[in-house]
């Protein structure tokens, strides 16, 4: 078995900073485009589903680490909102798929637009031109991580 070298100080305070930041940022981004009506899981929910053509209540709350029931208890609520939709999987009558509907896109969309236009408004109104470049640096680093 391979040994790896020892972490240099740097690397781990690095990590720490990145994942508390990324957390918080992540948190205030979310919390801008709060909908009244839907809480955060549904909104996530709702996402989940912008990129899918249909997927099973048993699917959904794998990928969003819920229980079932839970899962069935959040579809049911958005689909009483008109968000989304059970409809037959034509490949397999037995199952229903879970997809959006258009008011469900609408919303979604609705969504990326009010959170992109809070972070670009707090980067331009909190940061200066240079900062703003500093930043972009440190994405293409932090995008480099993120590949294999």
């Amino acid at each position: 078995m391979h040994e790896s070298p020892p972490l240099s100080p740097s690397a781990v305070q690095a990590s720490r900073q990145v994942r508390t930041v990324i957390s918080r940022l992540r948190r205030r981004i979310l919390n801008a485009a709060e909908s009244e009506d839907i809480t955060l899981g549904q909104a996530s929910v709702l996402t989940r589903l912008s990129g899918e053509r249909g997927v099973t209540a048993s699917e959904l709350a794998a990928a969003e680490g819920v229980r079932h029931q839970s899962m069935t208890t959040t579809v049911a609520s958005l689909t009483a909102l008109g968000l989304v939709e059970r409809r037959p999987d034509p490949d397999d009558r037995r199952r229903l798929l879970i997809a959006l509907t258009e008011e469900g896109y609408r919303r979604v969309e609705e969504g990326r637009q009010v959170r992109q236009e809070w972070l670009a408004g707090r980067l331009q109104e909190q940061c200066t031109e240079e900062e703003r470049r500093t930043v972009m640096a440190a994405m293409t680093v932090l995008e480099r991580l993120t590949h294999e």
